[in-house]
């Protein structure tokens, strides 16, 4: 199993807290590992077999227990009274009212609760005002990139590594499989998965190809600015009649399903959020290989692509800037404050350093300003504005 070390060390900070864990991400990223590898830490720890509950709902065996009576009696009775329960419940969206379940746990003081879930309206709802204030939230994605060069435990030949990691993804069990036709088929699994189970069937979509119309054109256009009325007008002009409210309604969906991800727009200079000129992101652009084809590779799009997860993953709220008439591609803040990221395939050609310094160049604060490219150059200062290689700072 691959560690997933910074996960892995959120759940045991959280241990024996009053709180719920709540692990979400995209199916098959790795949730259902990351349990098991906590699983592992508490034995090591001290605790006893007997002190876990371990349930995964997608197992067929735990299919009794997905009536949230029969669970919460199944799981009293193996509660031990003296000491400390940890419970886990994985995949926990296919218990019809868990929430009830996971609120009479919770309020016992000697019950320590975690749960998966593939979608966002896992905490969405009336009944999920029971867990409100007792829960916290820990957002999963696929393989980091030094994740993935960790599992492979060779750190050479990064560049051709990254391309295995774009076009083979980053979802966990990726790296066991050897064959192009086999990743194909496992990626095939994840999508339909999702597109049918996470939003065919909890959106009740009728019209499937309007859907993977308005798919296909989200994996072509990641990194571009977008709103629902322009994508609906795109498809439209290709013969896919839609409306900007059913597109509305698709990509809150996919982003639901976190398939998606979506930036707001942010005015440097105004200092205030915009209302519109979004952009959407791909939790792994290995699925926009398999749905799109290598013709569509454009790696400039695909590195913006990478640096947006990884932002994610270290914990930063990510918003996509503008500065008067530039853009700036990342505006990030966590709570060391604010710093900006402009990201390019290269930047070897003078005009095209010009332009990506263009946009840094013009916001006036002296928050830190970073250029990431994939040129095998030394890291560099633009007057205060810091080159770095792409591949060395996702390793960091």
């Amino acid at each position: 199993m691959i560690k997933r070390a910074g996960y892995l060390d959120q759940l045991i900070s959280l241990r024996d807290k009053q709180l719920i864990k709540v692990v979400m991400g995209i199916r098959r990223c790795g949730k259902s590992t990351l349990l098991e590898l906590f699983k592992e830490e508490l034995l090591k720890n001290g605790v006893a077999e007997q002190q876990i509950t371990m349930i995964n709902f997608e197992e067929a065996d735990n299919e009794p227990l997905m009536d949230r009576k029969v669970l919460y009696a199944h799981i009293k009775k193996g509660l031990l009274p003296d000491r400390m329960n940890y419970i886990i419940l994985d995949e926990i969206q296919h218990v019809g009212e868990w929430q009830r379940v996971v609120d009479s746990l919770f309020i016992k003081k000697n019950c320590d609760v975690y749960i998966t879930g593939s979608n966002a309206y896992l905490l969405s709802g009336e009944l999920a005002t029971l867990l409100s204030g007792r829960y916290v939230e820990i957002k999963m994605l696929p393989l980091s990139f030094s994740e993935y060069i960790s599992a492979l435990g060779d750190k050479t030949e990064l560049s051709r590594k990254y391309n295995s990691y774009l076009t083979n993804s980053s979802f966990p069990y990726a790296l066991e499989l050897t064959k192009a036709k086999d990743i194909r088929m496992y990626l095939d699994g994840i999508y339909n998965s999702v597109v049918f189970k996470d939003v065919v069937q909890r959106k009740k979509i009728a019209d499937v190809s309007a859907l993977e119309s308005v798919i296909r054109f989200m994996f072509d256009n990641i990194g571009n600015l977008s709103s629902t009325k322009a994508i609906a007008d795109a498809l439209t002009f290709c013969g896919r009649k839609i409306s900007a409210h059913t597109v509305d309604s698709y990509l809150e969906a996919l982003c639901g399903s976190f398939i998606l991800y979506k930036a707001g727009r942010y005015d440097v200079k105004g200092k205030q959020n915009l209302k519109t000129g979004e952009k959407y992101y791909i939790a792994d652009i290995g699925l926009r290989y398999y749905l799109l084809g290598s013709q569509k590779a454009d790696l400039g799009r695909a590195l913006e692509n990478v640096v947006y997860l990884e932002l994610l993953r270290r914990s930063y709220d990510v918003r996509i800037g503008k500065v008067g008439n530039n853009e700036v591609d990342f505006v990030v803040t966590n709570e060391d404050g604010l710093s900006y990221y402009q990201v390019a395939l290269t930047v070897r050609g003078e005009d095209t350093l010009a332009r990506e310094l263009r946009s840094l160049d013009s916001i006036a604060d002296h928050n830190p300003k970073y250029l990431l490219t994939l040129d095998d150059d030394p890291e560099t200062s633009h007057n205060g504005i810091r080159q770095i290689n792409a591949l060395d700072w996702l390793l960091k």
